[in-house]
Parts: structure tokens; sequence; C-alpha cells
């Protein structure tokens, strides 16, 4: 296969603006600010309202993306979601967005791959493209985590935010700019050191699933932690192998926002420079499908992403997943 197939045009994000920061959680739980930024790097984190639904902050970070992309909304053809805490179980979320964007002639459709949602996205609509079954692909990733989130767990509620981020893909263009390699896997046998034990079909809601909690998100942290770093410093290595360069060619790397710790784990295995790195988790915490195109959206309106920048974007998330993507931009 030759690449560059695809190429990504514009970027968008939406954030809630409630605030909650460490000195709010010391109120909450028995923590504190130090602890907290010593063990995650996250001093705050965007907490949604009830009207700043899932849809609401998509649709506002795809209107951004269309208007970076000058794409009509009804050129778009189809739309993937990247989500592991939809508005609603049915339809799905992506549903709901193509109505709130007005998108007639779109699929939609969700990718439930949690933290490594947004990569597994990007594959997707690649393989559309390639197929020729589509030409604009809006690809999003958006959680609000805070609804799956037990406040009562000191341990996991510190981390989590909400916030949405999009791009565009396309056929790509501009000769050798656009994804150069992709990477994804995934070991379901770890599956139960990230999920939500209640809620499915297997525990439908209960009077008991809310009274054990098993509602809401539980995390094995010490074992996360480690194959976060082994997973993403491989899905790293990969990417470069399989697009062809070095750890000297990324002008930037995004890593997803779950630990400062981990990132700077992974960029020691990875052997790629810290300063390279782009890191806003201090300022939104753990924003799972959406940290990603978050960070990628400001890194390119702060001008840290020009035309012709490498970029190398690697995730790893519940199921357990793990996924990178080499990006010309």
């Amino acid at each position: 296969m030759n690449r560059p197939i695809v190429e990504l045009v514009g970027s968008g994000r939406a954030v809630p603006e409630k605030v909650l920061t460490n000195a709010d959680l010391e109120r909450m739980v028995d923590t504190s600010d130090q602890w907290i930024r010593d063990r995650t790097g996250i001093r705050e984190r965007r907490i949604a309202s009830d009207d700043e639904t899932l849809a609401r902050m998509a649709q506002c970070a795809c209107t951004q993306v269309l208007e970076d992309a000058q794409v009509d909304v009804l050129e778009i053809d189809s739309i993937i979601f990247g989500t592991a805490s939809p508005d609603r179980l049915l339809p799905s979320q992506a549903c709901d967005l193509q109505a709130a964007l007005g998108a007639d002639n779109a699929a939609a459709f969700d990718v439930t791959a949690a933290c490594s949602g947004f990569l597994y996205g990007l594959a997707v609509a690649e393989g559309l493209v390639a197929a020729g079954t589509a030409t604009n692909v809006l690809v999003v990733g958006g959680d609000r985590l805070s609804r799956i989130t037990d406040y009562t767990d000191r341990a996991t509620c510190i981390l989590f935010g909400d916030g949405v981020g999009a791009t565009l893909v396309r056929p790509a263009r501009n000769g050798d700019r656009g994804i150069l390699s992709t990477y994804i896997k995934t070991d379901g046998r770890l599956g139960e050191l990230l999920w939500r034990p209640g809620g499915g079909a297997i525990h439908p809601p209960s009077e008991e699933m809310l009274a054990d909690h098993s509602y809401f998100l539980r995390m094995a942290g010490r074992e996360v932690f480690k194959h976060a770093v082994r997973s993403m410093a491989d899905a790293c290595d990969h990417a470069l192998i399989q697009a062809g360069l070095t750890t000297n060619d990324v002008d930037v790397l995004i890593p997803h926002q779950a630990n400062l710790r981990i990132i700077e784990s992974l960029t020691k295995h990875a052997g790629i420079p810290l300063e390279k790195t782009y890191i806003n988790i201090d300022r939104y915490g753990n924003t799972s499908a959406a940290s990603i195109p978050i960070a990628l959206d400001e890194c390119v309106r702060e001008g840290r992403i020009k035309p012709g920048s490498n970029i190398l974007m690697v995730a790893f998330g519940g199921g357990l997943t793990w996924a990178a993507t080499m990006v010309r931009w």
C-alpha cells in the first residue's frame, strides 16, 4: 500500500466551562493538591454541565473543523465518533452528532476503543477512503467521563475530565502529506484492568448496581501504568518503522494525556525528547478519546504544528487497546 492515502485537514476542540481544581477535590475526598500533582501532573480538569452534552460539544468542535477545511457540511459522507461515554446507548453518539450538524449525506457510527478511540477512528476513516466508500470523513474523539466517575474513589476521581476534539480525513492531495503509518493493537485478556463492571446487558441497571458503584469506572492503576508505557513505546516503534522514519524525524509527539509520569516514561522508552512532546494534562486531566484531538488542535492553533510537520500520536486505553499514527501535516 502506497501512503499517504489520506490527509488530515482542519482541527477543532470543545471543553466545558466548569473547572474542577485539585483544591476542589480536597473538599470532596481524602486527597491533596500536592499528592495529585506529584503522582499525575494534573492541576485541574473540565467538567460538563447538564446542558454541555457530548453531542453539543462535538458539534462545536466539528464546526471549527469544517471552517478550517472550507468544507460544507453536506459534503461530509461519514462521521466516526470515538467514545466510551455516549450521551445515550442507542442510537450512537455519531448519529446524534450527524443530526446536530445537519450532515444529511453522512453515514454515522461509533468506535469504542476507550482512550485509543480517536486513533482507531483515523484507521477506520483511512480504510473507508481507500475502499472508495467515503471522501470526507469527520473523525471525532470525545468523552464525558465525569458521568461515569466515582467521586468517592480518590484513586480515580482525580484523573478524569470532559471534552471533545475532531479533524477531517480526506484523500491525500499534497504529495507526501497525510497519514504515513498506523498501528493498532488489543489485548482483551486484560480488559478488567480498566473497565465498568455494571450497566451493560450482563449487569443491567439496578438498585444493587448503584449501591455498589459498579456503574462507575474501575482501574488497577499500577498494572495499567506498566502496560501503558510498554505498549505505547512499542506502538511508537512500529509506526516509525512503517513510515520509514526515526525518532529524529518526529517534530511533535502527542501522547494520550493519562498521567504525566506515564508520558515521561514513554518518552524515555521511545527515545523521543520531552521537549518534542506536547503536554496539556495539567489543564484537562484524562479526557480519554478526546485527549489527542484536543492536543492536536492546540498544537495547530499555537503554531507548534505547521505544514510539513511530522506528528506522532500514540494512545493507550481500556480494552486493553493501544495505537500509534504517524502523520505529516
